[in-house]
């Protein structure tokens, strides 16, 4: 069974959603991401992807009171990313709650200091993130490219240590158009054994059951629950009965 792993966005403390990454293209969805995390916890979500946009605009961790909240009054295993640049920011994270926390610009930029949370924190608690625009990784908020190929990317990290990867295919994101399923079956190929989280244009419960189909292990939901395309009774089905469903 695949997992449905619901996302929450901060900006400005509220939870949001952005287009193909695009700060221009922000919609408010709610002002309380702690009544977002409950109402995804009351669907049986055991996790959450929780990224501080702000954060990863501002290069320094910047939201982690919500983290802390959301933490503290719900049972959700959070992975927490944005704007982690520093060993001070990291400690901040888990002393604020997080489970896990995704580094990904700090992978590409500094990568001896993600090489040192790998060997400080062990791989359970660091997730790469790989996201990628046209094959290429992107970085800061995925405002800015770099000359990282995906596939090698990933390669060099996985032979560190790394044993869970986030990607994003940064062109699908937001737009409820459907996921790369190439892109996740070509890192799979790759690495058979990494544990490939997908996201990005997922935008109905078919969307999920054909990761599924193709051996994706997880995937990452945002937008498709705010717009009422995958609703939270959808989820709780999922999460309950461990069936993805296709849709019409």
């Amino acid at each position: 069974m695949i997992e449905v792993i619901p996302a929450i966005d901060i900006i400005d403390g509220k939870c949001v959603r952005l287009t193909r990454g695009n700060y221009d293209e922000k919609r408010v969805y709610n002002e309380s991401p702690l009544e977002v995390a409950r109402a995804f916890e009351g669907a049986g979500c055991r996790h959450l992807h929780l990224v501080d946009l702000d954060g990863a605009k501002s290069q320094h961790i910047t939201n982690y009171k919500i983290l802390e909240a959301i933490a503290t009054h719900t049972e959700l295993k959070v992975d927490f990313g944005g704007g982690l640049k520093s060993d001070d920011d990291v400690r901040i994270a888990f002393e604020c709650g997080a489970e896990k926390i995704t580094g990904g610009s700090i992978a590409v930029k500094s990568p001896t200091t993600f090489e040192r949370w790998i060997e400080t924190y062990g791989s359970r608690k660091i997730i790469l993130g790989a996201d990628t625009r046209d094959g290429k990784i992107m970085t800061d908020g995925w405002q800015k490219g770099s000359n990282e190929s995906i596939i090698p990317f990933i390669e060099e990290y996985v032979q560190k240590g790394i044993t869970q990867v986030i990607s994003t295919d940064v062109s699908c994101d937001g737009t409820l158009t459907g996921p790369s399923v190439q892109l996740y079956k070509e890192i799979l190929t790759k690495f058979p054994r990494l544990y490939v989280i997908a996201s990005g244009g997922v935008g109905r419960i078919s969307d999920i059951a054909e990761l599924e189909r193709n051996a994706v292990p997880a995937v990452i939901v945002g937008k498709a629950i705010y717009e009422n395309c995958i609703t939270l009774k959808d989820l709780e089905q999922i999460n309950t009965t461990g069936t993805c469903l296709h849709d019409a």
